[in-house]
């Protein structure tokens, strides 16, 4: 079932409780795909995305950081800092982190779309983390994303629809 954009937006939330149903490989490569077309700052695609799945993988994950959530699935997004874009114009502006932000928001709206939820997580040690998957050096842990189909009684968090008021966050100029 396709929903509209709007819908899956404002219907989506962090799922931290998971079922233990399996993503068929087929729906994860769709999930997959959609990170993969998202835009990145001239289109260098910096991103990395592993896909933490066996035993091993998600044993260790756990050991790591408490916001696995138990998921079937966790991705663990990072990008190559060889490759990402650089602002010509100012040093230290570079756009790893934020094209590695539009693919893991690509990758979390697709995921709801096909019934699948997901939670972005922070709360974890990224060089720890990448050293302990073996990263590159040059490859930058950013964020966690569990995946899975939410349990029966997985609902949004109390802060879920709390929102500021527009004129806090929007400005004309």
């Amino acid at each position: 079932m396709i929903m509209e954009l709007e819908k899956i937006i404002r219907e989506r939330y962090s799922v931290r409780h998971y079922s233990e149903e399996t993503i068929p490989a087929e729906v994860l490569d769709q999930i997959i795909e959609a990170g993969r077309i998202a835009p990145t700052a001239g289109n260098r695609q910096p991103q990395r995305i592993y896909i933490l799945k066996s035993e091993e993988a998600l044993a260790k994950i756990r050991e790591i950081t408490p916001c696995a959530f138990n998921a079937p699935a966790v991705l663990l997004f990072a990008y190559n800092r060889d490759e990402q874009w650089t602002n010509a114009l100012e040093e230290g502006i570079c756009a790893g982190q934020q094209d590695v932000s539009i693919v893991a928001t690509h990758i979390m709206l697709e995921a709801w779309n096909l019934g699948v939820g997901s939670c972005w997580v922070n709360r974890f040690p990224n060089t720890e983390t990448g050293r302990a998957f073996g990263l590159p050096e040059n490859e930058i842990p950013v964020l966690l994303m569990p995946l899975g189909y939410p349990a029966e009684d997985s609902t949004p968090g109390p802060k879920h629809t709390l929102r500021k008021d527009r004129n806090e966050t929007v400005r004309e100029l």
